[in-house]
């Protein structure tokens, strides 16, 4: 019974809720001097920083990214089978990027790795301007002596501090100045944004980064059918070899014999062999020539269409913040820190103090 009347003190009217709430705003209200000088130096804070503070350029590419479409391979397949071909072994298991997994390849290691090693200009690479721009080598002068770092070598000879600050690097731009996305997830446009306040580095490297990584989906999109397509090819070369062989070798033994007699077989029993050797040749060298028509068909519709829409071009987008819009919201903001601060001062002095 104690504790039920203990709880019902406890509780709170909405008289008493009105009341606190006029009381804070009458204190607020006898403080109007010092808020609003927090928001006079918020202003001058925010007009120095948007005067001060370098504008970030976006790069950005856009492109149309359309998969290659298996019905029409299908449908090939229902008639190659009426002649014995089978293209179950010809196909691409298409497994390894669906969907989505383009936008990550964008996100990789090796990708960022491969563009931030490509070339800059004709003196340097893109990781050299990246470093030089942000002054990593001040910032890590402690940890990495870059006057004896080489990145124009080849990838395969670099040392352990090299790799180090490639993947460094790369996570520094991955966090924060590369933005890959799709702009209406129902349709296949994907969006390639660099933002840097390099303006020529954001250029270039949004560039180096979506021909690498496009080339790299459209290789190994393809590989598979690349090399049936390679084997069939072989196979075919081999074999017009071997029947170019026994068709010249069919009729120089023949040539031997003009007018066989028919009552004698033996003297023509070289020239039947010569002959199945050419028959046998033909009929296997006309199956891996179908084979090799429909797939050289099937990797054609196996490539993925990738299409440029926009591509970044001088001048790129800039976003910085206006000295109108950085006053505003540096007084708004230097207010709201002052009136919580001015809050938790008189909670300080009522609950702490009091007690």
């Amino acid at each position: 019974m104690a504790n039920q009347e203990h709880i019902l003190d406890d509780k709170i009217t909405f008289r008493e809720v009105i009341l606190r709430i006029r009381n804070w705003v009458r204190f607020f209200v006898g403080q109007w001097k010092l808020i609003f000088l927090a928001g006079v130096i918020g202003v001058g804070l925010g007009y120095l920083v948007s005067k001060f503070k370098k504008p970030v350029y976006i790069a950005e590419t856009s492109f149309v990214l359309e998969e290659s479409d298996a019905s029409g391979l299908g449908q090939m397949s229902g008639l190659a089978s009426l002649v014995g071909v089978n293209l179950g072994s010809l196909g691409s298991s298409s497994g390894l990027f669906q969907g989505d997994n383009i936008m990550e390849l964008y996100r990789s290691d090796n990708m960022m790795g491969k563009t931030l090693l490509s070339p800059f200009d004709s003196s340097q690479l893109l990781i050299d301007r990246f470093i030089t721009f942000n002054k990593l080598d001040q910032k890590w002068k402690n940890k990495v002596d870059f006057s004896a770092i080489d990145f124009s070598i080849d990838r395969e000879k670099f040392s352990i501090t090299q790799d180090s600050v490639v993947k460094e690097v790369s996570k520094l731009i991955r966090k924060s100045q590369l933005a890959v996305d799709k702009p209406n997830r129902k349709l296949t446009i994907i969006q390639v944004n660099i933002s840097s306040k390099d303006e020529a580095f954001a250029k270039v490297f949004n560039e180096a980064l979506v021909e690498n990584v496009n080339s790299f989906y459209l290789e190994t999109k393809t590989k598979k059918t690349a090399e049936n397509l390679r084997i069939l090819q072989s196979q075919a070369d081999s074999v017009r070899v071997i029947l170019d062989g026994s068709l010249t070798a069919y009729a120089s033994s023949t040539d031997r014999i003009p007018n066989p007699n028919p009552l004698l077989q033996a003297g023509i029993v070289d020239a039947k062999k010569k002959q199945v050797d050419v028959q046998a040749s033909s009929a296997i060298y006309s199956e891996i020539v179908k084979n090799l028509e429909i797939a050289k068909v099937n990797h054609r519709n196996n490539s993925p269409l990738i299409q440029l829409i926009d591509s970044p071009r001088y001048p790129l987008t800039r976003s910085e913040i206006r000295p109108l819009k950085g006053m505003v919201l540096g007084g708004l903001f230097a207010g709201i820190l002052m009136v919580i601060f001015l809050y938790v001062t008189a909670l300080y002095r009522i609950h702490i103090k009091a007690s």
